[in-house]
Parts: C-alpha cells; sequence; structure tokens
C-alpha cells in the first residue's frame, strides 16, 4: 500500500461507541461501511475481552468486504486474535515503541494533543495519528480541546498521515481537511445517526470532493 492509498483508507474513520447491543454496532457500522467508510474502529473500554474479541471478527469481516482497514483501540491481544489490521493507543496506553517492536505487521495509530506528542509518536514509529479533540466534543468526556491551529502544526512537524478526531460534523470536515488533515474521524456524527449510511455517504462525499 502506497502513501497516499494508505491516507485515502483514513479518510472517513469510524470510532464505535460504548453502546451494549452488540449486534446494534454490527448493523450500524455494516451501514456506515456500505456508505463508504474507510476505517472502522473498535472502541470498548469497558468490556471483559470474550464478548470484545467476538464483535472484533464481526467488524473485522465486514471492514474486509469492503475494503476498509480494520482498528482495534488499546487491546493488542484483540487486534491480534481477531486478524485486525491494526490497533489505536492514546498517550497512557501501551507504549507504541514497544508495540511496533514486537509485532510490526501492525498499523499503530497514535493519539497526539500537541507537536510535541506527535513528533514523539513518529519518532516511536506510530503510522498515522489521531489529532484532537479538534473541536468540543461529549463523546469522550476527558478531551482536551486542540483546535485547527494544533492540528496545522502537527501537520508542519511531522510527516505520518494524520486524522483528525473530535466533534466533527460533515460541514466541518473540509476546515479539517484544509488545516493539514488526511482523514476525519468520527463517533456520534455516524453512530448516531438516523442514517448511518446516508451519514457515511456524506462524509465521503464532502472529503474525497477535496482530494
Amino acid at each position: 500500500m502506497t502513501g497516499q492509498d494508505f491516507a485515502d483508507k483514513l479518510r472517513v474513520y469510524l470510532v464505535t461507541d460504548d453502546r451494549p447491543d452488540h449486534d446494534e454496532v454490527v448493523a450500524i457500522v455494516e451501514q456506515a461501511l456500505a456508505g463508504g467508510v474507510t476505517c472502522v474502529q473498535l472502541r470498548r473500554k469497558r468490556e471483559d475481552g470474550g464478548p470484545m474479541l467476538k464483535l472484533a471478527v464481526r467488524l473485522r469481516e465486514l471492514a474486509s468486504a469492503h475494503g476498509a482497514l480494520f482498528i482495534v483501540n488499546d487491546r493488542v491481544d484483540i487486534a491480534l486474535l481477531s486478524g485486525a489490521d491494526g490497533v489505536h493507543v492514546g498517550q497512557t496506553d501501551l507504549p507504541a515503541r514497544l508495540v511496533k517492536s514486537r509485532f510490526p505487521e501492525l498499523l499503530v495509530g497514535v493519539s497526539a494533543r500537541s507537536v510535541e506528542e506527535a513528533v514523539r509518536a513518529e519518532q516511536d514509529g506510530a503510522d498515522y495519528l489521531g489529532v484532537g479533540s479538534v473541536y468540543p466534543t461529549a463523546t469522550k468526556g476527558d478531551a482536551v480541546l486542540t483546535g485547527l491551529e494544533t492540528l496545522a502544526a502537527c501537520r508542519r512537524a511531522v510527516h505520518v498521515p494524520i486524522v483528525g478526531i473530535g466533534g466533527i460534523t460533515v460541514e466541518r470536515a473540509v476546515d479539517v481537511l484544509a488545516a493539514g488533515a488526511d482523514g476525519v474521524a468520527v463517533v456520534s456524527a455516524i453512530m448516531s445517526a438516523q442514517d448511518p449510511k446516508a451519514a457515511a455517504a456524506a462524509f465521503v462525499g464532502r472529503t474525497f470532493m477535496n482530494t
């Protein structure tokens, strides 16, 4: 996969929410993939390993069928056992350098809230960065608001692809890309949409229009 191909796979990046009904999660993700989502991240902060693995396998199969990437948040064990393309870690999660050195086949994404964190993550072997929260968001209560300025500064400082995350709507997506992001990561804008397929298609239309 070339650098541009990889960046394109990060263009519309769906992060799942913590709703308890796995069938509902799968149904929404399937609709989002049908709408053109290019990457799916399974994020379950309060899930036991067994149930999470079963959900991961289902989502990995769906993502593969649609030619999308499948990433697991934090849980390297779940990523490996489900056949995921990669794992995404935060600043207080597993060290990116250790994950990349032990499991070089996995894509490793790292959350960054500052230029310093972004540079360090790239030095540690991150394949891409998730920068934000770009806008205020209710999805993650402890999110630090970074704004478009920090995203633009990170773009100037690193060479790996950047995904903007936090409070991103279809209307805001163009500004996020203009600030230097290669893609937009969304949770509620698709997961809580009345029509997830249409919501995903709207993001795809708005973001790929600007390539």
